[in-house]
């Protein structure tokens, strides 16, 4: 890892699994959702889930790691968009 590079981990709760996740201040929110999905095996549309941050969703998936202001070791969570009906 270089000093450019940036250890996050994010929760996708659609397999209640913690993904790490090595990224770069340019990396956006957007790829970092699509690689956890990806990681996880989720294989439905990006666009069913969100991304939040220190609880708040990050509506702005173009937006950078620096400019959301994450940290090394950043906490983020991947969740659908619309709860599922529980039967």
């Amino acid at each position: 890892m270089t000093a450019a590079e940036v250890p996050i981990r994010v929760m996708v709760h659609e397999v209640w699994d913690e993904i790490p996740l090595v990224v770069t201040a340019a990396t956006t929110v957007r790829e970092i959702k699509q690689r956890a999905l990806s990681a996880a095996r989720v294989v439905e549309s990006a666009d069913a889930f969100l991304v939040k941050f220190r609880g708040a969703e990050l509506a702005d998936e173009a937006q950078t790691v620096a400019q959301s202001g994450m940290p090394a070791g950043a906490p983020l969570i991947v969740l659908r968009r619309a709860r599922r009906p529980v039967h």
